[in-house]
């Protein structure tokens, strides 16, 4: 328990509820046009929550959220403010190291591994990294629905000497609950982590996907993890969808789930740690409330 670091929790949820207007193609991108105080007010209480780190508010900074003409117009300028944002609450913080984690989405789609263009992806990921590079601490290529997804991240970051971590989202459909854990775009966890391994990641983890369906992931990745005796680290941080809501990720804004209280995540949270996870926090929905529950509980677990 001594190694748990802490995650924050979904940024998009935690604006709504500060006032910021969510609305979707932008979803939380617009928040850093209209209202980038509350941006550093969400860094700010999760980081009193008890994040260890906190994650940059560029995951809708992306032609498919702002639209292509206005991400090469001022996207470098956006994504530069959400990097500064993250920075300025890390290093306000007076009692811990603070890690700022820069988020690099899925350029082309959440949940939409069939939009991937390998031909065209890297040229959008170098104005990510280009302009969060003077803030952060570690890459962190999330919510991916695949291993391509994965290895361009690698690519795009493997001149800034900074370390990457790499996040997946799992299929959670009713139907995997008691299936081998898969990516959203149908390939094994299995060769996830084989792949993550090799990679030269510093971590490995699985987030944007329903609580119910993570642990079975952790284990096959430490699993794979124990046997290539690797150092790679495992994080967990799940959303709260509802399950029975129809729409693709980036089309509606679905409700959370009532039934996912502090202590019910809390619970999931402490099996992920059991299951050889090394980093928990929370997605879509997880609020700083739910992060305050969970850092409590590891805190004093160790």
């Amino acid at each position: 328990m001594d190694r748990v670091k802490i995650l924050d929790g979904g940024m998009s949820r935690e604006l709504q509820r500060l006032g910021a207007e969510l609305r979707q193609p932008e979803w939380s991108a617009q928040a850093l046009i209209d209202r980038p105080d509350i941006v550093r007010q969400v860094h700010d209480q999760f980081i009193q929550a008890g994040a260890d780190v906190v994650t940059t508010n560029s995951y809708a900074l992306v032609p498919f959220h702002i639209g292509e003409e206005r991400f090469w117009q001022i996207g470098a300028e956006l994504i530069a403010r959400s990097g500064r944002l993250a920075r300025e609450a890390a290093d306000g913080c007076s009692d811990r190291k603070i890690l700022v984690a820069g988020s690099l989405p899925p350029i082309f789609g959440s949940y939409e591994p069939h939009l991937f263009q390998p031909e065209h992806v890297q040229k959008y990921l170098a104005v990510l990294v280009q302009n969060l590079s003077p803030y952060v601490d570690v890459w962190l290529g999330e919510t991916l629905s695949l291993i391509a997804e994965a290895d361009a991240v690698r690519v795009a970051t493997a001149q800034s000497g900074k370390p990457f971590w790499i996040s997946f989202t799992l299929a959670d459909g009713p139907d995997d609950n008691d299936a081998a854990p898969k990516l959203r775009s149908g390939e094994r966890v299995t060769d996830a982590a084989n792949w993550a391994v090799s990679s030269g990641a510093s971590a490995l983890l699985f987030n944007c996907s329903r609580p119910e369906v993570m642990s079975k992931a952790v284990k096959a990745a430490s699993a794979v993890i124990a046997e290539q005796d690797s150092n790679l680290q495992i994080g967990v941080y799940a959303n709260a969808f509802d399950s029975g809501e129809d729409g693709a990720a980036n089309e509606t804004l679905h409700a959370v789930r009532a039934d996912l209280t502090e202590k019910r995540y809390n619970d999931f949270a402490c099996q992920w740690v059991e299951d050889g996870a090394n980093m928990v926090g929370g997605c879509c929905g997880i609020g700083a409330k739910h992060i305050h529950r969970l850092s409590e509980t590891i805190r004093a677990l160790r």
